[in-house]
């Protein structure tokens, strides 16, 4: 009779772990569903890696190199409009570099950007015409040139004023 009775109490207790785990299970599905009904990606974005594509230096207005980093380069319009979104960190060894194909007022946000952000607006003479510190993440406010650029660098937040950038240096850089 003991064993009669133990094997009923196996079985209800598997029976309420299988009845458990069914419930979990339909309730991860619904939890998953899109929208239109459809089952979620369960697929992770994973943040855009640093691709590197070339080198750029700082020049000081008496013509000394400040600092080198590794560049990726944003010069085509996905690119440019990708930018460096998504992104939560970036070493002072790297930055990016946006070319565009005519020098003309810029204007750019921080919206889907993680990380603060120094932009740097520079003129068709590679000469650092407006500096813009510690941007603020995820922001939809302009921050425009003033004056024309045809490129536009991106450095982690601080950068500037680490090694003293400033307007009125220069870059010069070199593709891979």
């Amino acid at each position: 009779m003991k064993a009669k009775k133990k094997s009923l109490d196996w079985i209800r207790i598997t029976g309420a772990i299988l009845f458990i785990l069914i419930l979990a299970y339909l309730a991860n599905i619904y939890i998953t569903k899109d929208k239109a009904g459809n089952i979620a990606d369960r697929v992770e974005k994973t943040e855009p890696q640093f691709a590197k594509e070339g080198i750029l230096a700082f020049i000081s207005s008496e013509g000394d190199t400040i600092r080198e980093i590794d560049l990726e380069i944003a010069d085509d319009p996905p690119s440019r409009q990708q930018g460096m979104m998504y992104r939560s960190s970036m070493s002072d060894k790297r930055g990016m570099l946006f070319i565009f194909e005519r020098e003309a007022k810029q204007s750019f946000w921080m919206k889907d950007t993680k990380m603060s952000l120094d932009i740097l607006y520079v003129s068709g003479n590679k000469e650092i015409v407006t500096i813009y510190k510690h941007t603020q993440p995820y922001s939809t406010t302009p921050i425009p040139s003033f004056k024309t650029a045809l490129y536009v660098v991106e450095l982690a937040a601080g950068f500037c004023d680490r090694y003293h950038i400033e307007e009125g240096d220069q870059i010069i850089f070199q593709r891979k």
